[in-house]
C-alpha cells in the first residue's frame, strides 16, 4: 500500500442579522445577532468541510448540501461535517489535521474555542491536539470589522491510502 498526503483549503462568509442564534464550531454563543443562511450558517464548519472536500477532490459544500434543498433548511452544520467525514472514509481518505481562523469584530470567541476544539475533534475522529482554531479580530476594517459579517477560513491535511493490489484485502 501506498500512503499519500493531500491538502485542502476552505473560506466561508455569512451576514450577521437580528432573530438568528450565532452558532460557530457548533457551539452556540451569546449574542445579538447571528449568521444568515440556509442552514445554521456555521462559518467555521463550512470552512472547514470545504477544505476536507477540497482535499479529496469533492467539490464543494453547496455541490453535496444545495441551498436549494428543503432537507438541509436550518440544518445543523455538525451533521454536514459528519457527511462529509463519511465521504472522505468511504473513498479512503482520513483527517491528519485541521486549521482555521476565525475573523469577527464581535463577539469575543477565546472562551469558546476549547468547546469548538472538543466539537470538531469527535467529529473529524482525531484528538483535539490535532485541531487547531483561532480567532482574529479585523480591527475595525471592512464588514467584519463594522459587524456585518463573520468569516472563517480552513486548512485540512488529509492522509489517503492506495492499495498496490485493489483485489487483496489488507491484514
Amino acid at each position: 500500500m501506498t500512503h499519500f498526503l493531500r491538502i485542502g483549503i476552505g473560506f466561508d462568509i455569512h451576514p450577521l442579522v437580528e432573530g438568528r442564534r450565532l452558532i460557530l464550531g457548533g457551539v452556540e454563543i451569546p449574542y445579538s445577532k447571528g449568521l444568515l443562511g440556509h442552514s445554521d450558517a456555521d462559518v467555521l464548519i463550512h470552512a472547514i468541510c470545504d477544505a476536507i472536500l477540497g482535499a479529496i477532490s469533492e467539490g464543494d459544500l453547496g455541490r453535496h448540501f444545495p441551498d436549494t434543498d428543503a432537507r438541509y433548511r436550518n440544518i445543523s452544520s455538525m451533521i454536514l461535517l459528519k457527511e462529509v467525514m463519511e465521504k472522505a472514509k468511504a473513498k479512503g481518505f482520513r483527517i491528519v489535521n485541521m486549521d482555521a481562523t476565525v475573523t469577527a469584530q464581535e463577539p469575543k470567541l477565546a472562551e469558546y474555542i476549547p468547546r469548538m476544539i472538543d466539537k470538531i475533534g469527535e467529529a473529524l475522529e482525531i484528538g483535539t491536539d490535532r485541531v487547531n482554531i483561532k480567532a482574529t479580530s479585523p480591527e475595525g476594517l471592512g464588514f467584519s470589522g463594522r459587524t456585518e459579517g463573520i468569516m472563517a477560513q480552513s486548512v485540512v491535511l488529509v492522509e489517503g491510502v492506495e492499495r498496490e493490489n485493489p483485489d487483496v484485502e489488507d491484514l
